[in-house]
């Protein structure tokens, strides 16, 4: 018996906290060639469209960020029918000027993992994408328009380092990222901005920044515990009140960026 494979418009990379946004949602689980995503994947309305939630570190946060199944994460949600994926992410700041609780609407990243499986071309056939502008400049637009109106501190731009983890970076590594003039790190955000964008998916990253690096001991107060928890807390509150406008805000038609003209394999149902 076929069972219809259920659709969505957009896709969210957040947990169970965003779900509560969206009306009738529903769980399903989508199997990939690549295995299976990081969770059961949730769909539910918002405004006029389908929007499909999928916790990147499974639902108790308990996927490391180098064993998150990324391919199969965006597969699933191209699977789907999705064509936008908006995919916050807290982060650490390499720069004095970027605070804990600000946002940066990321434009580019640098990568330095290792041993991810980063493409959906292996062979026979070969496909070089460019990542020149590896972010949606129609979302990233939107996104930052949204988070002033909430009146959330947010940076317009920002390179974000992509380390392999799970380990924090040296301060000697952090050093080096902040002299380089690298805004922000993370750990997640490669290759899953790359696989988007061999989907012909636009993607849109919101860095919640938690605290400072450790390249910036003695030149900024010591962050505790305590308050790193405190920020990412205040900074969970305000992603949310700013996804659900940022998705009534994206227009049905993708008309400003060429997003859609990236290379996709395999046929979508």
């Amino acid at each position: 018996m076929n069972v219809k494979m259920p659709r969505a418009d957009i896709g969210v990379f957040g947990g169970s906290g965003f779900y509560s946004m969206a009306s009738k949602a529903e769980e399903y689980s989508i199997h990939t060639p690549y295995g299976s995503p990081s969770e059961r994947i949730s769909i539910g309305r918002i405004g006029n469209y389908d929007v499909a939630f999928l916790p990147r570190h499974g639902r108790d946060h308990s996927i490391p960020p180098h064993k998150i199944n990324y391919r199969a994460n965006l597969w699933a949600m191209k699977e789907l029918g999705v064509s936008r994926i908006i995919s916050p992410c807290a982060c650490g700041s390499l720069q004095q000027n970027i605070k804990p609780g600000d946002f940066v609407i990321t434009d580019q990243f640098v990568d330095r993992t290792s041993a991810r499986s980063d493409t959906f071309f292996e062979g026979p056939k070969v496909v070089h994408i460019s990542a020149a502008e590896p972010y949606c400049p129609e979302l990233r637009k939107l996104a930052i328009r949204v988070a002033k109106d909430a009146g959330i501190t947010t940076h317009e731009t920002g390179t974000m380092v992509v380390i392999q983890g799970p380990r924090f970076s040296s301060k000697a590594e952090s050093k080096w990222f902040t002299k380089m003039g690298w805004e922000t790190i993370n750990m997640t955000q490669y290759p899953e901005v790359v696989l988007a964008q061999e989907l012909g998916m636009c993607i849109v990253n919101i860095a919640l920044v938690t605290d400072y690096d450790a390249g910036l001991v003695g030149n900024v107060p010591e962050v505790t515990t305590q308050e790193v928890m405190e920020t990412f807390k205040k900074n969970g509150e305000n992603l949310k009140k700013i996804i659900e406008p940022l998705i009534l805000r994206i227009p049905a038609m993708r008309e400003m960026c060429k997003c859609a003209d990236k290379p996709a394999e395999g046929s979508f149902s």
